[in-house]
Order: C-alpha cells, then structure tokens, then sequence
C-alpha cells in the first residue's frame, strides 16, 4: 500500500541527539509510519539526498496572540522550519478578559510588545471571556503550524483586582482568586502561566504593567495551582535584581514541582561563574526543580534604519523627541524622509543635532550594518561598528549612518545591538545543560525588532560555519528538548508513532535573508518580516506547508492543549 508521504534518502537527524544516518521516512495521515527503509511509494514523495532531515523546530518565545488572528502562516518563523511556537509569554495575554477591558489589554501589548492597538482590536473576533475560550476561537482560524499558549498573569491580576492591578498588592482572598482563575485557564488547555517583572515594560500611560511587583506569596499560590494542573511556569525577570528574582523563581519552583522556562540573555558572571546565574540555577537542579533558561542564539537587538523608527534620537534614547529634526523626520513616510536627507540643509540639523549629544557616540559601538548581500551580517566585529567606522573616517557616527541611506536609497539596515552582544562568550552560554536557544519574539515589537529567524542562524553560524554544534546536538535542542518543556511526549523525534512535524534542509545553504519592512497587518500597520534560504520542505501534521523557501497554502495546524488538561 502506498503511503501518503514518503522523504527519500535523507540524512536523518532524529531530534534524539543520535548520530544521523541515511535513510526514508513515511508519512501516513499525521503520523510518523516508518523511519529507515521505506519500500513502498508515496502519493507524494520528496528527494531528500544530500539534505537533512530533522523534526519540526520548536519556537518557545513568540506572541502570536495577535497575529494568530490575521496571519495564519504565521509568518517568519514557518519560514525557518518552525511547526510548533509558544506564544502568551512575558505575562500579557488576551484572556481571560471580560468585555469591558479588551481596549486595556490591547493598549498594553501595544506598549509592551509594539503590535498596533488598532490591529488587536479588529483583526481578533474578540468573542471570548475565559482562556479555554480564547483557545476554541483561534482554533477556528486554521494556522499553517501548531500553537500553543501560556496564561499571562497580567490578564489574569486585572480580571480579578481591575485597576488595583496595577498599583497594588493583592490581598489573600485576591491571590486565591487570581491563583484559581490561572488554576483554571490550564484545565482549559493554557500550557501554562507567564509573568513579567520588567519594570520598562509598561502601559500607555507610563505605569508598570499588572504583576510586575507581585509580592512572592502571589506567584508562589499560582504556581501551586499551574503544578497541580500540569502547566509551565514562564518568566522575564528584572534583571538588575537578579539574585532576588532568581530567589523568586526557586520559590515557584519548589511550589509548582514543574517545568520551569525563563528568558536568560547571558549575563556574565564573577569568581569564577561564567554566568550570573550559575549558582541559582546549580541550587535549583540540586533540589530537582526542573528548569531552562532561553536565550537567543546571536545578539539580538533593533533594526536601525530609514524604513524604521529606530534612528538616532538625541537625548531620548532611540526615538526622537518631536521638537527635534530627527523627530521632524520620524514623523514623514519614507519616501519624504528619503527626501529630506537628500536636502543638504536638513541633513546639517540633523548631524549638528546628534553632535550635541555625546551619548550617541557610544551608542554607534553597538550599531552594525547589516551589509548589502542576501544574507544579514550579524556577527561583526567591535572594529566594524558604527563607531569605529566613523572614527577611521574622521567623521560623526550619524555622519556615516545619513550617507549610508543615501549610497542605498534608504535601503540600509543596522543592527542595534541590545543584549548577547558579546559574541565570544555565546557559544559557551549555548552549551550550558540548562539553556535552550530561542526569544526571537516573533509576532512582537513588529516594527523595530526581527530576531525570528534564530533557526536558522543556528543552523548556518554555530553548526556549518563554525563547528561549535554538531548537527544532532543543535537540532535536539531546538526539536526533543524543547518539546519537553512543553510537556508534548507525540512531537520533537523522527520515530514512528510521532507526529509528523518534518524539516527537509539544504545545509550547504541553509539561512537568513535580508529583513524587510511590509504593511501587511490590519489597517495598513508595518512590520518587519525576514524569509530563508535552504528549506526543500517542511511539513506539519503530515501536510507539506513549505515547499522550496515558499509556502503552498496548506494550513495543517494545531492549537495544542495542555496534555495534562485533555
């Protein structure tokens, strides 16, 4: 009997960390039939000879909560090899909501994560109040790959508390509410529970969002009630705090007794420590808790550039204040700001502007320009940064940055790097037990941040290029080992029986392109999107949803519940 799919010839990197080997694998319905020899035909068989075939990649940090909602290929990442993405991290959800406060929950992510408000509001049906809801209506939008979502805390803290939430803490009978409620959410099929202790992530009116400063005996209670039913527990500390929030964190952990996930941007250590974790996260594995740190597998940062609003802002960090020239040009579309610096008058404000502020020097250590080629370049050395590209010309680094834009009709990309920026000590953070690679926070900060692409880069950087990873280890972490914090036992290896989540990849040139700024979300609104180069197929759920760099149109995905829940 034929089989539905058959990948032919391939070298097979299972997910287990294996040694890959040559051989088939067949496709039946959604599953795994055979992996070795396949005799039989397939009605659809792909060449995968001189290629890799490993599992569907595993995204833990993404906030497709949104996105969901209009863009069913849930793109960039199911252009990476991506066929399952955790969306609902950092602590801001959509549910459970009541229908008074869907303009607040949609001003916050606007805010914290820079998805349009607008888009929010009319690109979701909104026709939910619960998280089991939530779930049942983005289901119904058919994505092209599997999604999975976490509870967030700061949805949850103001469905109980409302404006108190904010500014207040919460009192016993209200952390039982809110801990029961979050208790309830993962019954219904939320992987988990997320939180947020950043203290710049805030809401329009400049207030810390809900949770931020929840007082330990909060999380604790909820982490309780996440444990009993079987979720994850995700967190973004506040990092200036760091011995505290991870005092925080090994009190969740001892609550919850489950998987633990949290975004670890390295962090350097002292006395001897390569990281300022290590002690924290050796006491915690001592006691048993079960816990990962995620963390971007290059420097990740801003995309400076004149299609974005990321320029050089005197006095005001990235963004210009509006009195300024730069504000003056943030404010035009990028046709009329090509214009302006084409004028010699304005680009003489705008260079006197950024001289006045010595600040800015500095910050050009960390901007990189992505280069004209296809493929982005992210890994510059400190020597050709903006600063000193603009010292070895004896000119102002935004003297560089303006002609730049002019030499490429403002086309020119940089790469403001913000955190992993010492790229010498990545590969040994990477190999830590307990670190995983991810935070490419696809579906957020849509207009100034494209990191989606990690896989990718992964794959072409640490595995090909540098040898840092063997093959099987780098595809393990992104497919078995990820999947296991989500607590999916049917996903993440090349076994029969397993869903039939498949990357076929060209590894000779498996990679990122350029990214690009686009208006394809609700309204008009932009962001950025970046594509690949080396995927001969992917597929999900047994469906080819990739096929040669493009999509077909197929959309075969899931949205997966808690396990422990169904």
């Amino acid at each position: 009997m034929p089989h539905d799919l058959v990948i032919r010839g391939g070298n097979i990197v299972d997910g287990t960390g294996a040694e890959p080997f040559t051989g088939d694998v067949a496709v039946d319905g959604a599953t795994i039939s055979k992996v070795g020899k396949v005799d039989d035909r397939g009605d659809r068989e792909v060449d995968a000879e001189g290629h890799a075939v490993t599992p569907g990649f595993v995204d833990l940090h993404t906030h497709f909560d949104a996105q969901a909602g209009w863009d069913p290929l849930l793109t960039p990442v199911s252009w990476h090899g991506v066929t399952t993405a955790l969306f609902g991290n950092c602590g801001v959800t959509f549910a459970p909501c009541k229908p008074a406060d869907r303009e607040f929950l949609a001003g916050m992510m606007e805010t914290v994560e820079d998805i349009p408000k607008n888009a929010i509001l009319t690109g979701l049906p909104w026709d939910w109040e619960s998280y089991g809801q939530y779930l049942d209506s983005i289901e119904k939008l058919d994505p092209a790959i599997n999604i999975t979502g976490l509870v967030g805390h700061c949805a949850s803290r103001f469905y109980v508390m409302g404006e108190r939430a904010i500014t207040d803490d919460a009192t016993e009978d209200e952390i039982r509410q809110i801990a029961a409620l979050v208790g309830q959410s993962v019954k219904e099929g939320a992987i988990g529970f997320s939180t947020n202790r950043l203290p710049g992530h805030v809401l329009p009116d400049g207030r810390s969002i809900p949770g931020t400063f929840a007082q330990p005996e909060e999380l604790v209670a909820i982490s309780e009630q996440v444990g009993k039913h079987g979720g994850i527990l995700q967190s973004v500390l506040n990092y200036s705090k760091l011995d505290d929030e991870m005092a925080i964190l090994t009190k969740q952990g001892r609550a919850g007794r489950t998987r633990m996930l949290f975004s670890a941007p390295y962090n350097p250590g002292t006395n001897g420590q390569r990281t300022g974790y290590d002690e924290a996260i050796a006491s915690m594995k001592a006691e048993g808790i079960d816990i990962s740190g995620l963390t971007l597998p290059r420097s990740g940062g801003f995309l400076s550039g004149l299609k974005t609003d990321i320029l050089f802002a005197p006095g005001a960090g990235l963004r210009p204040r509006e009195t300024t020239a730069w504000g003056s040009l943030v404010k035009l579309d990028f046709e009329a700001r090509l214009a302006a610096i084409q004028d010699a008058d304005t680009r003489a404000k705008l260079v006197e502007e950024a001289k006045a502020d010595p600040s800015i020097e500095e910050r050009a250590a960390n901007y990189f320009w992505l280069g004209d080629e296809d493929r982005p370049q992210y890994v510059k050395p400190a020597e050709q940064s903006l600063k000193s590209l603009a010292k070895a010309a004896g000119k102002h680094p935004v003297e560089i940055w303006l002609d730049k834009m002019l030499e490429t009709e403002g086309q020119a990309m940089f790469h403001v790097r913000f955190f992993n920026t010492d790229l010498e000590a990545l590969p040994g953070f990477l190999k830590e037990d307990w670190v995983l690679p991810g935070i490419g926070d696809a579906g957020a900060h849509v207009s100034q941040i494209m990191d989606s692409g990690w896989t990718s880069f992964l794959l072409s950087h640490w595995v090909r290029e540098k040898g840092e990873f063997s093959i099987q280890e780098a595809v393990r972490r992104m497919t078995s080992a990820s999947a296991r914090v989500l607590g999916f036992e049917d996903r993440g290896t090349l076994r029969e029986g397993m869903k039939a989540d498949i990357n076929v990849i060209d590894m000779a040139r498996v990679r990122e392109r350029q990214p690009k700024l686009v208006h394809d979300f609700p309204g008009g609104a932009p962001r950025l999107i970046q594509k690949a180069v080396g995927y001969k197929a992917t597929v999900c759920n047994g469906t080819v949803i990739l096929a040669d760099d493009e999509h077909t149109g197929e959309r075969a995905g899931r949205v997966l519940r808690n396990p422990s829940a169904a």
